[in-house]
């Protein structure tokens, strides 16, 4: 059953008629490209995928960063700060905090916890203890306050 592709198509001019017969586009052909011979033939994968490289971790880096227990000697020390550190918040002590870089912070210590300081002076500054090379009252060194 084969489709025909032809329409008619008549239009009246000034003076007569006249037909026309169009044709539709012919459809497109599929043809198939050609394969080369070294892509035709098919590789089998290998049943198990290769084995993955892992590197070795060196194990003090691993179980040495946070001891899960305190010595006696730390526990001491922890006891000494938080205890100092709650008298100077209690009598708003004014303090100079002496930082790694050599920066001064001078401030009454407003709360702490067990990484941090905060401290109000000219500003509220939060200070890392680890940022801390250390600390003491402000008329204790012979220091006046900063103007």
């Amino acid at each position: 059953m084969a489709k025909d592709n032809t329409r008619k198509s008549s239009a009246s001019a000034v003076g007569g008629t006249a037909t026309a017969v169009l044709e539709s586009p012919p459809e497109p052909q599929i043809v198939p490209k050609s394969v080369p011979e070294s892509a035709s033939t098919i590789t089998t994968a290998p049943s198990e995928p290769p084995a993955r490289k892992r590197r070795p971790r060196p194990l003090a880096a691993q179980f040495n960063r946070f001891p899960a227990v305190q010595t006696e000697d730390e526990l001491s020390n922890r006891q000494a700060e938080l205890f100092y550190l709650q008298k100077q918040i209690q009598q708003q002590t004014q303090m100079v905090l002496i930082l790694e870089d050599g920066e001064r912070v001078q401030g009454i210590i407003e709360w702490y916890d067990r990484h941090s300081i905060k401290v109000r002076g000219k500003n509220r500054v939060l200070v890392y203890k680890a940022a801390i090379k250390y600390l003491y009252k402000a008329g204790e060194i012979g220091t006046a306050p900063e103007k």
